[in-house]
């Protein structure tokens, strides 16, 4: 699943099919006016909440085409739509390291958080996806040890996908899973091991604290930068799910996003929103149910898509 960028590109332009015909779409039309009044403004701010990019983003943005137009002497309004794109690009470059996915693929450890229900488990059928692409050999940790739901789940991928899994009985301590996983991987000479995690957010302290130890225990043995951490976060929550995501952010180290759904709404301007609000970077974008439906996330690309009049 290692997309080319034209497959990219078309796979980004389906999952930001509803956002674009109900919002960014109509962000063309505003700008097709002669004149860049307050009304110019307040439609594009409307339409930029709308879709999800959220308040603060959105005040960013106008207030940075305003300053440009103001400090250039812009009077062509499809000039200023350029100047917006690219500056949502510029909110999307969180990370200044220029090939993300490739420094994600020489992780050794991958440990998947976020609260329940977001698609964690879709989300670490989809990394093995990736990951095997790239001819990595894997093991899965089912440290969600609250959930039997979620280690019956992970069992089917993995014999569906042709992984080890190892897992505790439900109500075991996650981190003695991860350990096990840890030791399991080292002993069968895999190059990947993917670490499931629980998401109790209505028990955020205690989660958090679990998720602290969890991240411990993988680190022991192994190099910090070898280390990652991917927040999932579900797309159709738009800023409720933005809220949650945050207590993880503020608690974790997180070197990126995994977001989920992105094609069953119509408010995927939530990755500005999350990019701007959380300063971590989206990495990987699911876009259907099967584990080959994934694109790596492009800043570039996804503007592109979300902005097509095709």
């Amino acid at each position: 699943m290692h997309f080319s960028q034209e497959d990219g590109y078309e796979a980004t332009v389906r999952a930001v099919a509803k956002t674009r015909g109900s919002w960014f779409g109509k962000i063309h039309s505003v700008f097709r006016s002669d004149s860049l009044d307050q009304d110019t403004w307040d439609n594009v701010e409307e339409l930029l909440i709308s879709a999800d990019v959220g308040v603060l983003a959105t005040t960013r943005l106008i207030t940075l085409l305003k300053d440009r137009i103001e400090a250039e002497g812009i009077v062509d309004s499809e000039k200023v739509l350029q100047i917006l794109k690219q500056e949502m690009v510029n909110i999307l470059q969180v990370s200044s390291e220029s090939n993300r996915d490739k420094d994600m693929i020489s992780k050794e450890v991958v440990m998947v958080v976020g609260v329940n229900g977001v698609g964690k488990t879709t989300s670490i059928a989809k990394l093995i996806s990736i990951y095997q692409d790239h001819g990595k050999k894997i093991l899965i940790g089912a440290a969600d040890t609250y959930r039997a739901a979620a280690i019956d789940q992970l069992g089917i991928w993995g014999h569906r996908l042709g992984v080890d899994v190892v897992s505790h009985k439900e109500g075991s301590d996650p981190g003695a899973v991860a350990f096990d996983a840890i030791q399991a991987g080292k002993a069968r000479g895999v190059d990947v091991v993917i670490i499931d995690t629980a998401g109790r957010l209505h028990t955020k302290n205690n989660l958090m604290e679990e998720l602290s130890k969890v991240k411990r225990v993988l680190s022991t043995g192994h190099a910090e930068t070898s280390i990652a951490t991917i927040l999932t976060i579900d797309a159709t929550t738009g800023q409720n799910g933005l809220s949650q995501a945050r207590a993880f952010a503020e608690k974790l180290n997180c070197n990126g996003v995994f977001l989920t759904k992105l094609d069953g709404t119509s408010k995927g301007g939530v990755v500005v929103a999350i990019a701007h609000e959380l300063n971590i970077p989206v990495l990987y974008v699911g876009n259907g149910e099967s584990h080959k439906d994934v694109a790596i996330f492009n800043p570039d690309t996804f503007i592109k898509a979300l902005f097509a009049t095709e």
